[in-house]
Order: C-alpha cells, then sequence, then structure tokens
C-alpha cells in the first residue's frame, strides 16, 4: 500500500500584499494570489493572515466562477462570513472584505494558476502607492 501525502497548505504562507498605508489613496486594498481554486480553504487562510487591526470580516462578495465550491456561508475563527456571488456583465477578480460598521476592503484575486512573475507583477502594480490597477477584468466588485 502507497501514501501519498499532500504538502500541507496551512504551512505555507498566504501570498497577499497589502497597499502601503498612509500613501494616499489607492484604486484597491490589496493583492491575493491562492494556491488552489477551493474558497473553502483558501478563505480561512485569507482571513487569517489579515492584519489584526482589521475588525472582524462579516461578509465576502467574489467572482464564483473563479472557485470550484460556493458555499452560502462559511465558519471561520468561530464567526460566521457571508458569502455574495458578485453579480454583473463583467464579473470582477476580486474579493470585496466587509465589516458592516467598521470599513470596507477590496483585494484584487490574481487566479491560482498564474505564472510566479505574471503573479508578483500584478500583486506589485495592484498595490502601488497612487497606482491604477494592472490591466484585465478588475473592477471592483459591488459589495
Amino acid at each position: 500500500m502507497t501514501t501519498t501525502l499532500r504538502p500541507l497548505l496551512s504551512l505555507r504562507p498566504v501570498r497577499l500584499r497589502l497597499a502601503p498605508r498612509g500613501t494616499g489613496p489607492h484604486a484597491i486594498d490589496g493583492a491575493w494570489w491562492p494556491r488552489t481554486d477551493d474558497l473553502t480553504i483558501e478563505l480561512p487562510r485569507l482571513i487569517r493572515a489579515l492584519p489584526h487591526s482589521w475588525p472582524q470580516i462579516a461578509h465576502a462578495t467574489v467572482n464564483a466562477a473563479m472557485w470550484s465550491d460556493f458555499p452560502g456561508r462559511m465558519l471561520i475563527a468561530n464567526h460566521v462570513v457571508q458569502l455574495h456571488r458578485a453579480t454583473g456583465r463583467h464579473t470582477p477578480n476580486t474579493i470585496c472584505l466587509l465589516s458592516p460598521g467598521r470599513g470596507r476592503w477590496d483585494l484584487l484575486v490574481v487566479p491560482p494558476p498564474t505564472a510566479r512573475a505574471e503573479a508578483l507583477r500584478l500583486m506589485v502594480t495592484a498595490t502601488a502607492p497612487g497606482g491604477p490597477l494592472p490591466a484585465g477584468p478588475w473592477r471592483l466588485a459591488a459589495c
């Protein structure tokens, strides 16, 4: 009998780049490059990686077509996060994180199979101070 061991995703760092604070207005708050298309694995990891200064996230709006599974809600760190599908003619590759009464954060989502060099370029471009979003379907989702 042969046992195949999958690398533990939880041990790998979350690929997240946030726009620097205090550097002026940003079109987007950061960029996230998940490792898989499984939202039930990736979203909890993302939320745990957010700065401790961010409030508890209660809602997330995503392009459901990017993910293999799309539950209506998830229990993350003992809190329920409601998931919403981004709607519109051209659904954006972003995630909108919302903490009612506390704030909204929009992150560019770089698709998991993106080549490393291209993903890093997108993440740097998206979080550059005062910089525009990189070219592509990156309009912000309506939260």
